[in-house]
């Protein structure tokens, strides 16, 4: 062995420790990526565990159950993960959370989370909802199935573990951190705009470059895909009742009275009818889509493209769909999920819906709605369309109430943080698909519209399946090498908070 002497050794040591507590200015080609492999690999069965735990607790807005546990939960996990400051934020509804982690880099990133969930029945799922099984699944591989699995604990599980990843290897942050989560995501966000426009949200906001949401964004074939933007929603419900009608029941009656009864049921029935088109389909509301604006010559290429670079048959068996509307082909149907506003009967309950039959004339009908908004439209004046348009058909008693929603967001693809997310999968060996908007929503529109007007989207490697349905779930070890498994999703979360430092 060459002996050192005491002067270079003591200058490799400093260059060590200097690399270790610095904030990385490197770019993310030049990160040594092995100390961070096997760390992530070590704290898998933690990380895996952190995630089940998270699920086992329920925190569902539209049930009012767990919410505060839930958000206490996210509030312990932020401060496990290294964020020097935590803090509930109240709103006229279920609280937020802010925090900040200040690494002494020279950018700062926006992070958004949700921690809310959607409803389960157990008797839909194969596996208990809030148990969070390991099951193997032939041609997918281990996956973990509960409620929130894949939207949206298990991306964010996997986001947390990444900043585990920094704290195990002992290396600073590449960025600073300015998290912002709420807990009515899944009933249209209707108090999220309380915590981003508090002042010192606001004013720590518009330090970031961006914000995004972690979600694992590959399908079963291994593709990537990145969002420039995303639908607005209207969440409402409508309610017929013979009170408000003054006509019909005001309770339930026996069925034989339909005779000579009116019927709230089919009231609602009727109106729902004239909200779509003779196709069942198309939107019918009157003034609705009058400011929509068409897919332009730009998206249209991103779809074309896609077309050939996604695969019809993966997505079909990934929905469990034979037809897309109206048997169109496959490069018509990603233009309407691009481009098409809808309207969405969510359910439709009324009367007795138990065994057997009760011969009843119901008093009262509901739907639940949701309407998608495309660039141009708003939340505000498509809730006027459809109370319009109801008054105008003689269907003014019919009650509309809105629950949730927000606007359409759209986010340049000439920007650090849709750049960053393009050389992070590139690197991974994946070519992206650039899609126009997600078909869904989330309320982006609090970071991409005033006051803070940043760009906002969604990135991570790793694939699940069934928001909102049965047996929901996340690959923890993937069949497939083209779809990178739990761990593979965290080191792709280290991969780009490196790549958004360098940007």
């Amino acid at each position: 062995m060459t002996p050192l002497n005491r002067r270079l050794f003591l200058q490799r040591s400093l260059s060590a420790a200097a690399l270790a507590s610095a904030p990385f200015r490197l770019p993310a080609d030049t990160v040594d990526w092995k100390p961070f492999e096997a760390e992530i690999a070590r704290r898998h069965d933690e990380a895996v565990g952190r995630l089940q735990d998270w699920i086992r607790q329920p925190a569902i807005a539209a049930e009012n159950r767990g919410m505060n546990e839930g958000c206490d939960l996210l509030m312990r996990m932020l401060r496990d993960a290294g964020f020097d400051a935590v803090a509930k934020i109240p709103t006229g509804g279920h609280p937020g959370v802010f925090a900040t982690l200040d690494a002494g880099a020279p950018k700062t990133v926006g992070v958004y989370f949700m921690y809310d969930v959607k409803q389960a029945d157990p008797s839909e799922w194969s596996s208990p909802p809030f148990e969070a099984r390991l099951v193997d699944r032939p041609g997918v591989g281990k996956i973990l199935i509960g409620r929130g699995a894949v939207n949206q604990k298990g991306p964010e599980a996997m986001w947390l573990a990444a900043l585990h990843a920094f704290k195990g290897t002992h290396r600073k942050l590449p960025v600073n951190l300015v998290f912002v989560a709420e807990g009515e995501e899944e009933i249209g966000s209707p108090h999220f705009h309380q915590v981003v426009h508090r002042t010192e949200v606001l004013a720590a906001l518009r330090k970031c470059t961006g914000v995004y949401m972690p979600m694992p964004m590959q399908t079963l074939d291994g593709t990537v895909t990145i969002n420039l933007g995303a639908k607005g929603v209207v969440e409402l419900e409508l309610v017929s009742s013979g009170e408000r009608w003054h006509r019909g029941p005001l309770q339930d009656l026996h069925s034989s009275n339909e005779a000579r009864v009116d019927s709230p049921v089919w009231h609602l029935v009727q109106a729902l009818a004239t909200l779509v088109g003779p196709d069942g389909h198309t939107p019918a509301i009157d003034g609705y889509a009058e400011k929509a604006r068409p897919l332009n010559a730009e998206e249209k290429a991103l779809i074309r493209e896609a077309a050939t670079r996604q695969s019809e048959d993966v997505a079909k068996k990934q929905m469990g769909v034979e037809h897309w509307v109206h048997d169109v082909d496959w490069l018509e149907s990603l233009e309407l999920l691009a481009g098409r506003p809808t309207v969405n009967i969510e359910g439709l309950v009324s009367g007795y819906t138990g065994p057997g039959g009760k011969t009843i004339l119901p008093h009262r009908a509901v739907a639940k709605l949701d309407l998608r908004l495309v660039p141009n439209m708003t939340a505000t004046d498509s809730l006027a369309a459809l109370k319009a348009h109801l008054a105008k058909r003689g269907f003014g008693d019919i009650e509309v109430n809105m629950t949730g929603g927000y606007d359409p967001t759209t986010t340049p693809r000439t920007s650090s943080l849709i750049q960053a997310q393009a050389a992070v999968y590139r690197r991974n060996g994946i070519e992206p698909v650039f899609w126009p908007r997600l078909a869904g929503s989330w309320p982006g529109y609090v970071f991409t519209g005033e006051p803070v007007n940043l760009p906002a989207g969604h990135f991570g490697l790793g694939h699940g399946n069934g928001a909102h349905a049965p047996d929901e779930y996340l690959v923890i070890e993937s069949a497939n090498p083209k779809v990178k498994s739990f761990d593979g999703g965290v080191r792709s979360q280290v991969e780009y908070l490196y790549e958004l430092a360098a940007s």
